[in-house]
């Protein structure tokens, strides 16, 4: 009989771009990972990475539940959850973020603001009652962006759901800490760089790079309970910061 331990268990919502790179610095770190999207295509992209692929929809609380059942009946338990996958909804036509405020649309809020928030509510939820009740250490990140921080013209639905995500991750980490469940907030303030290189003549400098996100994910994961960080803000040094 071997003596080994069990392989730590993840589950990455979304596997394009930062969750790709997700799944394979942890695979390749040795996790049994679960990838998870909506869809086959983007499953098909990352079964090459040795992570368990399952469809799956993070906005949908019964899907995300029977994807961690799924995951704790072959790997044992799950000791992180990942929420990567980007939270579109509606018709999002029109200028990024929903535009300005006096000209936007109607019914611009449920798309840029209330998707978002709504999503980030399903998985934080669902994911804290599944982890209470398997008891334990665990982590869980929710990946977001600048707009989390402040508003910006022209964006302001879109900060007002990314102020949603903000709120919500910070209330669950109030709310799961006490029970040894690690919740952490990645804003990831900047464009994300396409995981297969920027289109040819498109300067990165002032990209996230996917693969140093995924290493900042894990460091989340692999703290301790002495020295938990609930807010973690990534900045490339070419982008503007606001303190």
């Amino acid at each position: 009989m071997s003596t080994e331990p069990a392989p730590r268990s993840a589950v990455v919502f979304g596997a394009r771009n930062l969750g790709r790179a997700v799944i394979e610095r942890l695979t390749s770190g040795g996790w049994a990972v679960v990838a998870v999207a909506r869809s086959q295509a983007t499953l098909d992209g990352v079964a090459t990475t040795g992570a368990v692929v399952l469809q799956g929809d993070i906005t949908e609380s019964a899907s995300v539940r029977q994807v961690l059942v799924q995951a704790a009946e072959s790997h044992g338990r799950v000791d992180l959850v990942v929420n990567a996958a980007a939270p579109y909804g509606g018709d999002r036509r029109g200028p990024f973020g929903g535009g300005r405020l006096s000209e936007a649309a109607p019914d611009a809020f449920e798309p840029w603001a209330a998707a978002p928030a709504r999503a980030a509510f399903t998985f934080l939820s669902t994911v804290g009652a599944f982890l209470l009740e398997q008891g334990g250490p665990a982590t869980v990140v929710q990946v977001t962006g600048g707009s989390a921080r402040r508003a910006m013209p022209g964006r302001g639905l879109w900060a007002a759901g990314s102020f949603g995500v903000r709120a919500l991750s910070n209330a669950a980490a109030l709310e799961l800490r006490e029970h040894g469940i690690h919740v952490a907030l990645l804003i990831v303030d900047a464009g994300i760089e396409p995981i297969g290189g920027a289109p040819p003549g498109q300067s990165t400098e002032a990209l996230a790079d996917p693969r140093a996100l995924a290493r900042a994910v894990e460091f989340l994961a692999e703290q301790g309970a002495r020295g938990a960080t609930h807010e973690l803000q990534v900045t490339p040094l070419a982008e503007r910061w606001v303190p």
